[in-house]
């Protein structure tokens, strides 16, 4: 019964690295973007294009000069970005965690290995979001009921 529960626990560990991308970043160059807010954006979570894994953050750290949080991502090798892409840190749900999603945009010139992606869109803070659309709603009915 113990090499049983073993085995499943190796194959765990196996599916869980292989599916992880932990394995071999060398294929993969980087770039990088500054956001004033990544919400839960963590070192591994994914870097997508139209919902498809194509990378993953690697590093995020706060300039000292701008209090910007950039955030270094690699990008797997053949998939070449232009040099207006945007980076937008979204979520995967209420409950999920954050994405860092690329929309390419149309310019013929490439991004180079190093890079900064100028266009930014920070995280979207869903309980401050949900905050202030309760305060306003309970102002309006404030308002309108004491008319």
């Amino acid at each position: 019964m113990g090499a049983v529960v073993l085995a499943v626990a190796v194959l765990f560990v196996v599916f869980a690295y292989t599916t992880a991308d932990l394995g071999g970043g060398s294929n993969q160059y980087p770039l990088y973007a500054e956001f004033n807010r990544v919400g839960s954006l963590k070192p591994g979570s994914d870097v997508r294009m139209s919902g498809i894994k194509i990378g993953s953050v690697t590093s995020q750290q706060l300039d000292p000069q701008s209090y910007l949080a950039k955030v270094t991502f690699g990008i797997r090798d053949g998939i070449e970005l232009p040099t207006d892409t945007s980076a937008t840190v979204a979520s995967e749900g209420l409950l999920g965690g954050n994405f860092l999603d690329l929309t390419p945009g149309g310019s013929v010139e490439m991004l180079k290995p190093g890079e900064k992606i100028q266009y930014t869109q920070d995280a979207v803070d869903i309980i401050q979001l949900l905050g202030k659309f309760i305060f306003s709603a309970g102002d309006s009915a404030s308002r309108s009921g004491g008319s």
